[in-house]
This record gives C-alpha cells, sequence and structure tokens, in this order.
C-alpha cells in the first residue's frame, strides 16, 4: 500500500467532490487493483531504429519504402495533404478522419534522390526521405519546413504494445500553436504537454497543463509557410517543444524542436502545407467540415449550476425581459436531472417542462440541458435497464461492468467506440426533445470518475469495442467524448431530421468540429482565468474546432464588476456567447453587479446581436472553408514575426479587429494592427497599420476596430440584414461575403459577393455575381467617411 494514497484517502473522506467520501476512496482503490492485475508492468525493452533503406514500390501518389527494420507508407492526397505511416501503418481505420479513405494524389510520383534517399514531389509540397528514414517536408521552392529524424520504437522483450518517440526540426523562426485546448496559449512557449484529456478536478489557470481537450495537432507558422502535423494516435503521451534562436551561439541559427513520445498506437503523421486557411481548408477536408449550428445559437445564452427550479428560471427569464437584455438561450445543469440520474427530471422542482420550454420559445429562447456520460447503475433506473439490455456499459479483463463514482453515485459508463452502443445512446434524446430541449452540452465525457487519488477516470485496462477491433482505455481514452459527441449527433440527425443538431462538449479530440463545439470547461475566477479563456478558443480555432466559447465571469469565486464586464465584453465577440457558474460562485446575471455594469453590458448584448449576421456568414464560411470565426492577428500575414507573437488582439472574420480589455483598472491600451487602415468602430477615427496605436479603453467599451473596405452584414432597426461598409482607402477596393440563412434547416444558401470602390467623390457597393455587378438587395450604410 503507497503511504501518501492512504493519507489522501483519509483527507478525502466527508470532504470530497460532493460529498461522495468514502465511494471516491474506494473507486480510486479498485481502479489501482484493477489496473495492477490486467496491466502487468513493463518488463524489458528492445530499442529499434528503421535502418537502411533496402527497396521501394511506388503506389499512387507515393509509395512504400522498405527499410531494414521497417517500412514506410507515404502519400500524398489530391488536397495536398502528406500522409506517412510507419510499421504498415495506413490512414485508416482512424477517428479522426470524416469516414473515407482521402484519394491519392496521380501526379505525386516517388523518385530515387541523392544519397541513396527518395523523394515524393506534388504540386504544393516536396517530401525528402533519406536512407536512414528522416523526413524532410519541404516547400515546392525547396525550403524545408520540417525534418523528422527517424523514429524510434522500444518494443517489450515478452511482446505486447510498442512505445515510440518522434524527433523533429523546424525553422528558427518558427512558432507553434495548437495542441488541442490549451490554457497558456495561444503560442506554445517551451515545455512539454500532455495528450492525455483530463478533469483538473478544479478550476483552472494559465499553467495548468492537461485540460479537457488535448489533440496531438500542431500549427507551425514560419516566415517561408505555415503547416499543421497531426500524429493520429490516441494513446497517451507528450510533446515537447523548444523554440529556436536565430544567430545563436556563434552566429548561426539554431532549429526550433518538437519531440512527440506515445505509449502506443501506429506511428502515423498528416501534413499540410501553405497559407493558414489553405492549411485549415485541408484540414477540414481530411477531418470533417464543422458543423453548422442553428441562428439562437449565436446569441447569448444564460447557464448556471443552481438555478434550482422552473420559478428560479422564469425569474432569470423575466430580469433580461424587464431590463430589455436580449437572451437566446437557457441552460439547465445537472441541478434539473431527478438524483442527477443522466434523461430524467426532477418533477417536483420542474413540473411540465415541455410547458416552460414551449412559453420561453415564443419569447425566442431555448432550453439547452447538460448531458453526462455516466449511468447510475440502479435497476429500475430506465437508462441503465436500457443500456444492460443491450451490453452497452464498458467491462474489465474480467469481463465485469466497470464501475466509478460521479454525481448520481456509483455509476457505469457506455463504450461510446461501439455503434451498437451509439445508436442506444444517440435514441435516448428522444426524451430530452419530448421535455422541450434545443440543445445539448456534454460534460465530465474525458470520461470523469471521481477518485480519491490517482487519475480521475476508468482504469487504463477497461476493455473497449474500439470498433470491434478491441483495446483497452489507454487507446479509448482520448477519443471517448468524440464518440459520445458522434452518438447524439447523428441520434438528433434521426430523430429531428429537418433541425440542425447544437452541440457542445468539454472534452473531444481531432475532428471533433463535425458534431460540434466545445467550451472552456472551469476556468478560474478572475484576470488570470479571463486571459486563459481567449487563449483556449484561439487555440481550438487553429485545430479546426471553430466554434467555442469559456463560462463568462469563470466557474468559480464572484468576480468584481470590473472583472465580470471585461469578460462579458470579450465573449460578445467570441462564437459561443454564454455566462456559466458553479453551485457556490457568485451570480452572473449583469444586473447583479450595478447600474454601471448593467448598461455597459446592455451595449455588448444589442452589439452582439446587431452582428448575428456577420456571426452567421462567419458560421457558414467556417463550414465550408474551416476557417475559425476567432482568429490570430497573423492569420492574414504570417509572415510578419511581430504579429505572430501578439495574443492579446484577435480578428472575427477579415472584418473586424478586437482588442480586449485583459488587465485590471486599465484605462488606454496599445493595439498591433496588421497592414492597412483600420477604424475605430466607436469613434471612426482611422490608423494606418502595421503598427501599434494607443485606444482609450472606458469601461463602456473594449476596441474593435474595422478594416477599411470591409462589407460587414449587420440586423437592422427593423429585424432585416443592412450591409455596413467601411470606406476604402483612396485608390483601393474593399469587400465582404454574406451569407444569407433563415436560422436552421439544412439549405446551402448562396455565398453573396459584394465590392466597396471609389468613384468619384462617392463610395460605391455592387453585388458581384455570374452575370455581373448589380445592386445590392439589402440597405447600405457607409461609415469611416469622416
Amino acid at each position: 500500500m503507497d503511504g501518501r494514497d492512504l493519507v489522501r484517502s483519509v483527507k478525502v473522506v466527508g470532504s470530497a467532490r460532493a460529498a461522495q467520501g468514502l465511494r471516491t476512496v474506494r473507486s480510486a482503490w479498485r481502479r489501482r487493483r484493477t489496473d495492477a492485475v490486467a496491466l502487468p508492468p513493463r518488463g524489458a525493452e528492445r530499442a529499434r531504429v528503421p535502418g537502411q533503406v533496402h527497396g521501394v514500390e511506388p503506389g499512387p501518389g507515393g509509395g512504400l519504402i522498405r527499410f531494414a527494420r521497417s517500412e514506410l507508407q507515404i502519400t500524398v492526397d489530391v488536397n495536398g495533404a502528406v500522409f506517412w505511416g510507419w510499421d504498415g501503418a495506413g490512414p485508416e481505420p482512424s477517428y479522426a478522419l470524416a469516414g473515407h479513405c482521402p484519394e491519392p494524389d496521380p501526379r505525386a510520383v516517388l523518385e530515387p534522390d541523392k544519397d541513396g534517399g527518395w523523394r515524393v514531389v506534388a504540386e504544393r509540397v516536396t517530401v525528402v526521405v533519406s536512407r536512414h528514414g528522416a523526413i524532410e517536408v519541404c516547400t515546392p521552392g525547396g525550403v524545408t519546413l520540417r525534418r523528422e529524424m527517424p523514429p524510434r520504437w522500444w518494443e517489450p522483450v515478452g511482446g505486447g504494445m510498442a512505445r515510440w518517440m518522434q524527433r523533429s526540426e523546424v525553422a528558427a523562426d518558427a512558432r507553434f500553436f495548437g495542441l488541442g485546448g490549451r490554457a497558456s496559449g495561444p503560442r506554445l512557449r517551451d515545455g512539454t504537454y500532455r495528450l492525455w484529456n483530463t478533469d483538473p478536478g478544479r478550476a483552472f489557470a494559465p499553467g495548468d497543463d492537461p485540460l479537457y481537450i488535448t489533440m496531438p495537432v500542431q500549427l507551425v507558422v514560419a516566415d517561408a509557410a505555415t503547416h499543421l502535423v497531426f500524429h493520429d494516435t490516441t494513446w497517451d503521451g507528450t510533446v515537447t517543444l523548444q523554440e529556436g534562436e536565430e544567430g545563436a551561439g556563434s552566429g548561426h541559427d539554431r532549429a526550433g524542436r518538437c519531440e512527440v513520445r506515445v505509449d502506443g498506437g501506429p506511428l502515423r503523421c498528416w501534413v499540410m502545407v501553405g497559407t493558414p486557411a489553405r492549411v485549415l481548408r485541408a484540414w477540414a477536408l481530411l477531418t470533417g467540415a464543422p458543423a453548422l449550428p442553428p441562428a439562437w445559437a449565436l446569441g447569448h445564452q444564460h447557464a448556471r449550476w443552481g438555478f434550482g427550479s422552473v420559478q428560479e428560471v422564469r425569474r432569470i427569464v423575466v430580469g433580461y425581459r424587464e431590463r430589455e437584455l436580449p437572451l437566446d438561450a437557457v441552460h439547465l445543469d445537472i441541478d434539473h436531472y431527478d438524483a442527477h440520474q443522466v434523461f430524467t427530471v426532477d418533477r417536483e422542482h420542474f413540473p411540465n417542462l415541455p410547458a416552460l420550454a414551449e412559453e420561453l420559445r415564443r419569447d425566442g429562447i431555448r432550453l439547452v440541458s447538460i448531458i453526462d456520460p455516466a449511468v447510475k447503475e440502479q435497476p429500475g433506473n430506465a437508462v441503465y435497464d436500457s443500456g444492460t439490455a443491450v451490453d452497452a456499459f464498458v467491462r474489465d479483463a474480467s469481463e465485469n461492468v466497470v464501475r466509478g463514482v460521479v454525481w448520481p453515485g456509483q455509476s457505469v459508463f457506455p463504450d461510446f467506440t461501439h455503434a451498437r452502443v451509439r445508436k442506444w445512446w444517440g435514441g435516448l434524446y428522444e426524451e430530452r426533445l419530448a421535455q422541450g430541449f434545443a440543445g445539448f452540452w456534454h460534460d465530465m465525457n474525458e470520461p470523469t470518475s471521481f477518485n480519491a487519488f490517482g487519475e480521475s477516470t476508468l482504469p487504463r485496462s477497461a476493455r473497449h469495442s474500439l470498433e470491434g477491433v478491441g483495446g483497452d482505455h489507454r487507446e479509448a481514452h482520448n477519443v471517448y467524448a468524440l464518440c459520445m459527441a458522434g452518438a447524439a449527433y447523428e441520434g438528433l440527425r434521426e430523430l429531428s431530421p429537418q433541425v440542425r443538431p447544437f452541440l457542445f462538449s468539454r472534452s473531444g479530440w481531432a475532428g471533433m468540429q463535425r458534431y460540434g463545439g466545445a467550451w472552456s470547461g472551469d476556468v478560474a475566477t478572475g484576470w488570470p482565468g479571463l486571459r486563459a479563456s481567449l487563449s483556449l478558443v484561439m487555440g481550438l480555432g487553429l485545430c479546426g474546432v471553430p466554434y467555442s466559447g469559456p463560462d463568462v465571469g469563470g466557474f468559480d469565486g464572484s468576480p468584481s464588476p470590473e472583472l465580470f464586464l471585461r469578460w462579458f465584453q470579450l465573449a460578445a465577440y467570441l462564437p459561443l456567447f454564454r455566462t456559466h457558474a458553479c453551485l457556490r460562485a457568485g451570480r452572473r446575471e449583469p444586473w447583479e453587479f450595478g447600474a454601471e455594469v448593467l448598461e455597459h453590458a446592455r451595449v455588448a448584448l444589442v452589439e452582439r446581436r446587431r452582428l448575428l449576421p456577420y456571426f452567421m456568414t462567419l458560421a457558414h464560411l467556417a463550414r465550408r472553408t474551416g476557417a475559425p470565426y476567432v482568429r490570430p492577428v497573423w492569420w492574414g500575414a504570417p509572415e510578419d514575426r511581430t504579429l505572430r507573437d501578439c495574443e492579446d488582439v484577435f480578428l472575427l472574420g477579415d472584418s473586424l479587429l478586437v482588442a480586449p480589455v485583459l488587465d485590471p483598472g486599465a484605462d488606454r491600451r496599445a493595439v498591433l494592427l496588421p497592414r492597412g487602415r483600420w477604424y475605430d468602430t466607436e469613434t471612426e477615427r482611422g490608423y494606418e497599420g502595421p503598427g501599434q496605436v494607443l485606444v482609450d479603453t472606458p469601461l463602456s467599451r473594449i476596441p474593435v476596430l474595422a478594416r477599411a473596405g470591409a462589407v460587414i452584414p449587420v440586423r437592422g432597426a427593423d429585424g432585416g440584414v443592412e450591409l455596413e461598409v467601411w470606406a476604402p482607402a483612396r485608390g483601393r477596393t474593399g469587400g465582404g461575403l454574406v451569407v444569407p440563412d433563415a436560422g436552421d434547416g439544412w439549405n446551402e444558401p448562396e455565398i453573396e459577393r459584394y465590392v466597396a470602390r471609389w468613384e468619384g467623390r462617392r463610395v460605391m457597393v455592387r453585388r458581384e455575381g455570374e452575370d455581373g455587378a448589380g445592386v445590392p438587395p439589402y440597405p447600405v450604410r457607409i461609415r469611416g467617411l469622416g
């Protein structure tokens, strides 16, 4: 027995999460015993490297290169993405891919290179393989973007899964982004980042790692080009990054370095090269188009753990209505369940939920339900009984159902890596739809099981179907939430085929965007938590998840009026705009912070509603191109090193630049501008970029600047769309896109293109189409004329 764990066990009794007490202690010891029996410790291992090239076999888009102790499959697909897999690993099966094997590019050919190596030349990339197994990814002009050293494996002598390590070098000027939702980003500094979806068990802030969404997805930005690299394995691992340095030592550059270590699974990799926009488009084509939210999900949403009753929900809604504050959705947390049991309702405190939902819908407000994966182990519980009937729950190596402790008490966990289980789970949402819920947020799906010590998740030896191949939780853990989201999304598509499903999740993995979005999880209340919120949204967007947002005000604690307001003002320009807090935290309604905060919050809410047509356009563009709504300021100029280091300003689409206030007491802040002319949307004062300007930041606002020439769809006074056009610089043209959307359904509206230019002393706006230019069908308002 570990004495430290015994001490933890004693400490936790009576004071653990949700007063689960002894249950979490028993769960932790049970988990440890299970793994001790089913996962014997690793014994002696032998190290292996590929060796030298022995032969090649050309094939579509590339071919097979045989080494003395391994083989390498390399393929370039028709969208320019490069795949390579060692030891016979192919692109499929993969939880990340969108369900189809990419088509090889017939123009990409495997051919000999110097010194006994080989190369594949394609339109957008050249891949060079040395005779020892090093792989270089180069631009068409021959500039090396990434050099992968020959990989190394450690294989158990008695047989079993090999762990592996891959070291890489990138340009000295390169910067790293991505790896999922990281609180210390969006730019990833030197350090080691774990690849294991984790509930930290407390509110988090910058420096806490890992968190709920980890992905082996890096976006690397350098002068020569941007590239995305994805190591397609779901196993636990680490990524260690070290930025390069130009002119280090005796005047020579020091390359940036990356080391990936993974406990198992295939060693296979995808790389995409180009501009940030081209790279994210290729990523979306590979892993799936982002889900399109209904229009109401782009408005303001109010949540709280602890509404407690129908009367409290009505009180909150009346508070918004009386103060003329826009509200689009109310979220119900686990307190609306019957004894915290999923797919149930506490009928004493929430009688007749369908009537409440219909009442709110008449006012344009939707109900959103929390969904947890854990099912209370209790015969008579309809979900438990139906799941038992279809053998839905995760078992251990001895074929016993795995038990854990979550909010309802002792619980069991669906195996979402089995198609039959996903089908069963997706059908359960019929009960939620019947209750009147229009959207769903998935929580606790890392998955979390409360333990007094050790990891708060299932035993690593727990068995999973993994689509019939079979495996354990070491392989299934990181994709558990992804598969849960897929089950819900497909179930809702079948149950309500005319409606776009609205889902967002605390945990997930590569490809999660095709089922919905994400939220920050339990971000700490405080100024560091505010800064972490922006990092998470930007980082997830660069991993292909464009729809996300934080708990406004932080999950725990009581924000000061200033902190709440600054968080609220930032979130008004993020895709998911949701206030939320835990049971013991202070209130999050804007009127709870005084008259001044209320008035400024109203301005932010009204502006968010005015921008809804723009957000809807960004949502459609994200679905079609993979481009995030929230973009780093270097998005259009990744070669600008000053912009690459800027983390406190962001672009909302191509047209708006948002500079949130992230520090207390700030009445002015520096704003870094990309190239071009920018207008302060409050004062209409123009600034010239690139460069840095000082902008006033009174409590009433955060700086938002519009790009000169931008054509932005906004909501007019009559509720219809109008075009807000910011005057282009003299001698230049501008423009913008509009995607008109009815708010729901599966129609693919046409993308409307508009051009703004000076004609004499007037700014003229034309709609461009196949038949030439025409008059815009919307009212036009010109701004920035001075």
